[in-house]
């Protein structure tokens, strides 16, 4: 008997290339869990071209409010809740829970716990430090908006 294969999904993308490269496709559509007999895991992209980063939020913090031209962004809380602004909506996101910015859209994160907090972020299309618009800092890193 052989064993079951280690990768039990489709292998051909649902997607257009394009639609990662401009930022515009939701990922979370693509993530998935596979069971293995020492346990699971979670795929969040297969293939693409991204930039990943783990973000630490420490209590009483928050980034700034901003949008990103040139790239969208997959959030996955990782250990704490995190306050969580995407366009109008605001929550408190769970740690497990996936979060898709999408490309032009505002955004912040923060964290109103007393632990710091985690999130995996996945960049899709042109990543670039640059490409931050911020319109509220509470670092005073954007002048010419209202803090």
């Amino acid at each position: 008997m052989s064993a079951p294969p280690e990768h039990d999904h489709e292998s051909t993308p649902r997607h257009y290339p394009d639609d990662y490269d401009l930022g515009d496709r939701n990922p979370a559509d693509d993530i998935f869990v596979a069971e293995r007999p020492w346990g699971t895991f979670q795929q969040f992209v297969s293939n693409e071209q991204v930039t990943v980063k783990i973000i630490t939020v420490q209590p009483g913090h928050r980034l700034s409010l901003q949008k990103h031209d040139h790239r969208g962004e997959m959030w996955q809380v990782l250990d704490v809740p995190i306050d969580i602004t995407v366009d109008d909506r605001h929550w408190v996101a769970e740690p497990g829970e996936t979060v898709w910015v999408p490309r032009n859209a505002l955004h912040r994160m923060g964290n109103s716990g007393d632990r710091p907090g985690r999130l995996l972020e996945v960049a899709f299309g042109h990543f670039d430090e640059a490409d931050i618009e911020r319109l509220e800092d509470d670092y005073a890193r954007c002048p010419d908006a209202e803090q």
